[in-house]
């Protein structure tokens, strides 16, 4: 692969050693960065040995990300321009149903951040937008103006784990009353103003887990996220590799328990009913693993300490989708 631009040596690739030793795993074959953002994770990158014969597929939703993509040559190497919910949909349009390792990197990228125009960030004013994709849906600015309260407060509650949800959205439906709130700045002034200082850690912005929860219900993350952990499941080929960076508990809670419930079947039904091994199906997935950044890295990137990275091998069992309950349980029935 090409050398990264200038704009993809400025975003420092999170636990990029250990997930390229957790996808070597994999035989060689198909690989799917499912995120592929600035392209500091993908396969190809970090398997230079790979034969001629083997492919990699990104995706990405950012048309950003997409115009990224052109600099790499190597003919290995493709994207496609969806999210990665739509993975299987997608390779099946390239005839392919099988691949052999998958990895994610959950949730908004650096250069997103650090875009003030992109409305991801509460430091810098831009515009409201926060979408991934900026081609299609509502942006956080429309989004707000449209909410009622209690769906601001749910959000901000569920999704940013927000002590204040319910006096920040009527703050919200108070000024919007009056101004239509369409940057970031506003935004992040007007609940700061709302929010009590937080003695315990003066360091982080009163709007920090508003503008996650706002960003996460505009992109439809973690509904995203299901759906693709559900492609990954469906599409990796025995001894295929699935692995899954997360930056927050809502995400990594969620890939946790998928796996959980995939690799332990078992755990779906009340331990006090005696069942025969063979009345629960094969497990979908084994070896799981979780890693956490060093600290040496943590050290020179602060964005990496709150990063999981969770990796499992499919195992050969064909199939079969876990319902909420089962994840719950950590197991299926």
């Amino acid at each position: 692969m090409d050398e990264m631009t200038d704009s993809q040596a400025l975003h420092r690739t999170v636990l990029l050693t250990e997930a390229a030793d957790e996808v070597s795993r994999a035989r060689n074959g198909i690989f799917i960065d499912a995120t592929f953002g600035r392209g500091g994770h993908s396969p190809c990158r970090y398997l230079p040995a790979s034969p001629p014969d083997a492919r990699l597929i990104a995706f990405d939703r950012d048309p950003e990300a997409i115009k990224s993509a052109a600099a790499i040559t190597d003919p290995r190497f493709s994207i496609v321009h969806a999210p990665f919910s739509e993975m299987k949909e997608q390779l099946a349009a390239l005839g392919i149903s099988q691949v052999n390792g998958i990895l994610m990197d959950i949730g908004v990228s650096s250069p997103q951040i650090d875009e003030a125009g992109r409305g991801f960030s509460f430091r810098m004013d831009g515009p409201l937008d926060m979408r991934m994709d900026t081609t299609c849906g509502l942006t956080a600015a429309q989004w707000l103006a449209q909410a009622s309260e209690s769906d601001i407060a749910r959000v901000l509650r569920d999704y940013g784990e927000e002590r204040f949800a319910g006096k920040i959205a009527r703050a919200i439906c108070r000024v919007r009353d009056e101004t239509p709130i369409e940057r970031t700045a506003q935004l992040a002034d007007l609940i700061a103003r709302t929010v009590p200082k937080n003695k315990s850690d003066s360091a982080q912005h009163p709007a920090t887990r508003s503008f996650q929860a706002i960003r996460i219900q505009v992109n439809g993350e973690l509904d995203e996220l299901k759906r693709a952990l559900s492609a990954a499941g469906s599409l990796l080929a025995c001894d295929g590799v699935l692995a899954v960076i997360s930056f927050h508990s809502l995400e990594d809670r969620i890939v946790k328990r998928f796996l959980d419930a995939g690799a332990h079947p078992d755990k779906a039904v009340d331990a006090r009913i005696a069942l025969p091994a063979d009345a629960f199906a094969p497990p979908l997935w084994t070896d799981l693993r979780r890693i956490k950044p060093s600290d040496q890295e943590c050290e020179a990137n602060p964005r990496a300490r709150s990063a999981v990275l969770r990796t499992a091998l499919r195992t050969e069992a064909d199939w079969q989708e876990c319902s909420e309950t089962d994840q719950r349980k950590g197991g299926r029935r």
